[in-house]
């Protein structure tokens, strides 16, 4: 009699190509040329001392490659890394614990540096200026203040809303970086680097393509990268050129500036709803059901670098690129104030 036991599948795993795209090392690093010239030069002179690098401090939009510098710099530095974030850092014993367990030279990358509690942020005071960690033991009339050495170590943090560190913690990163969007020139390179990595035959037409809609972002490069992978071995004969690109950002609802739908509605609802602003923060987030910090981290920043938003004190307003871009001419009376971003 047939055996018709059916076996279980076997596990998917991860492509390792795809995990190689994250650059590990300031060589292989693409763009903001400033900031790697500078690392090298702080990297060389701690390793020439014998020295744990300065406490180092990236900001700016999400995806731009903060975390991937933390890496870069512990394997440039050849020491360990260990990585967490600020929302996990919800007492003060579990940053003691990360602290304590650290070997000297380390680095402790935290995320969204911003989030940690200020109650949890002021054990990090003494760390980094003494190396010394404040311990409170006991409770009540009892309860003593322990001093624990630390090994020297570096924190790297990073944020995207620099605005929301508090001086305290702002002023102890000897090391402070803002990441930039990055040019189609440079994005052209990342999305070349990342078909190789993923062994995609890309076109230059189809990179040139596919660099100018990635919103200034690799992240957003790798991710449009791989969807077209998709497209392109289920739809075409497996190249990306610049016909497949067009089709593909097309179907996912990405448009020639690299806005996607929620880009397009945030517009969308100023223009159309609200007559071109000024549209309150509160009102724009109702109106389109996101939160806010979703709205101003991740939206906002490229909407108004490409001259699309405006932001103002009295609310958000669509300027006459968007009117425009939106196929629409702007109402007569639509008040255009130039005011600094803020």
């Amino acid at each position: 009699m047939e055996d018709t036991t059916r076996l279980p599948p076997a596990p998917y795993q991860a492509d390792p190509q795809e995990v190689g795209l994250r650059p590990d090392t300031l060589a292989n690093y693409i763009g903001q040329q400033d900031i790697k010239d500078n690392l090298k030069v702080f990297i060389d002179a701690a390793r020439e001392r014998g020295q744990p690098l300065d406490h180092v401090l990236f900001s700016g939009p999400p995806g731009l490659g903060k975390t991937t510098l933390a890496f870069i710099l512990a394997k440039e530095m050849g020491v360990g890394i260990r990585s967490t974030s600020g929302p996990v850092l919800e007492r003060q014993g579990d940053l003691a614990a990360i602290l304590t367990n650290l070997q000297g030279g380390e680095i402790l990358f935290i995320d969204e540096i911003h989030r940690i509690p200020r109650a949890v942020e002021e054990v990090l005071y003494s760390a980094m200026e003494d190396f010394k960690l404040d311990i409170i033991v006991g409770q009540g009339p009892m309860a003593r203040t322990v001093k624990l050495d630390i090994p020297p170590f570096t924190l790297v943090g990073a944020t995207t809303r620099m605005g929301l560190l508090s001086a305290p913690l702002r002023d102890r990163f000897g090391i402070a970086f803002r990441l930039k969007y990055y040019p189609p020139e440079e994005l052209c390179k990342i999305v070349l680097r990342g078909a190789k990595m993923l062994a995609i035959e890309v076109t230059e037409q189809g990179a040139a393509e596919l660099s100018g809609r990635c919103r200034g972002t690799p992240r957003v490069a790798h991710r449009l990268l791989r969807r077209l992978r998709d497209f392109a071995q289920q739809m075409g004969d497996g190249t990306v050129d610049h016909d497949l690109v067009m089709d593909g950002l097309g179907r996912l609802g990405v448009d020639s500036h690299g806005l996607d739908p929620l880009h397009l509605e945030i517009l969308n609802v100023i223009v159309n709803k609200f007559s071109g602003g000024p549209v309150g923060l509160s009102t724009l987030t109702a109106a389109i059901s996101e939160p806010k910090d979703t709205i101003e981290d991740v939206y906002e920043p490229y909407l108004i670098q490409e001259g699309f938003l405006q932001k103002t004190p009295r609310g958000r307003m669509a300027t006459p690129k968007a009117f425009k871009h939106l196929g629409q001419e702007p109402p007569r009376n639509h008040e255009q104030i130039s005011l600094p971003v803020g």
